[in-house]
């Protein structure tokens, strides 16, 4: 299985798994990590201030590879660009996902552009979508 994992905080191996419906496990499958580079606010986002919100998406990226291989997830990573259907069709041209899992903060308006529909996920990208919440900073 190829799991592609949208995230705008780090996740840990726990969460993914638990973001799974039951029977699947992260530790059988090639996961994929893209960390959208979300603006804190359509202000930094209409003047292309993106150089915090790249190096946030770079952060968790990296955060989550490193977290996902020590819990024995095999995974790879990189940044998306700031609207996540972007990232995410970006990501599916070189890795065909099995299945999308989504995680956005509790509070949507915590990230511009962080509100995704996974209805609108899985017609446009034809792949079944897993979503849950994590909490974490808006830094």
């Amino acid at each position: 299985m190829r799991l592609l994992v949208i995230t705008s905080e780090p996740i840990s191996g726990g969460q993914l798994r638990e973001a799974l419906p039951g029977g699947l496990d992260p530790e059988d499958a090639e996961v994929m990590v893209v960390a959208p580079a979300l603006h804190d606010s359509p202000i930094k986002f209409w003047l292309s201030d993106a150089d915090a919100a790249i190096s946030k998406a770079e952060q968790v990226r990296s955060e989550t590879v490193q977290r996902l291989g020590g819990e024995g997830v095999a995974a790879s990573g990189d940044t998306g660009e700031s609207d996540p259907l972007q990232a995410i069709e970006d990501a599916l041209s070189t890795f065909p996902a099995d299945r999308i899992v989504v995680f956005t903060h509790r509070d949507a308006s915590q990230r511009y552009r962080e509100d995704m529909d996974d209805d609108e996920i899985a017609r446009r990208f034809g792949v079944p979508v897993d979503h849950t919440t994590v909490n974490g900073s808006s830094s």
